[in-house]
């Protein structure tokens, strides 16, 4: 069964996060890391992977994905805390699995 992400990414000082969704964890990280994509996240160094939630539906994953972002700074930042309180990046070593 396809799953699908619901992720954080910041940059190396933690002061930015960026919000987003999709159907390979493991190639989009890769696809932040290497800023194969001219965007917000190779604009502002997101490619730190702090924080990630998995559906088994696109759907309920896009509504997710929206309801995070349109929550504030500090409830996104608390969600981090809970799960990562070192602000970690969760994809350290996943990049040798290509």
């Amino acid at each position: 069964m396809k799953k699908y992400h619901v992720y954080f990414l910041t940059n190396k000082n933690n002061t930015v996060l960026y919000i987003g969704v999709t159907s390979n964890l493991l190639k989009r990280i890769y696809q932040h890391k290497t800023k194969e994509f001219k965007g917000f996240t190779a604009k502002y160094n997101c490619n730190k992977l702090i924080y990630f939630e998995e559906f088994d539906d696109i759907n309920s994953a896009i509504v997710r994905e929206k309801q995070l972002k349109a929550g504030n700074r500090k409830r996104k930042n608390d969600l981090v805390n809970l799960e990562n309180p070192n602000w970690n990046d969760l994809s350290d070593n996943w990049l040798f699995q290509f």
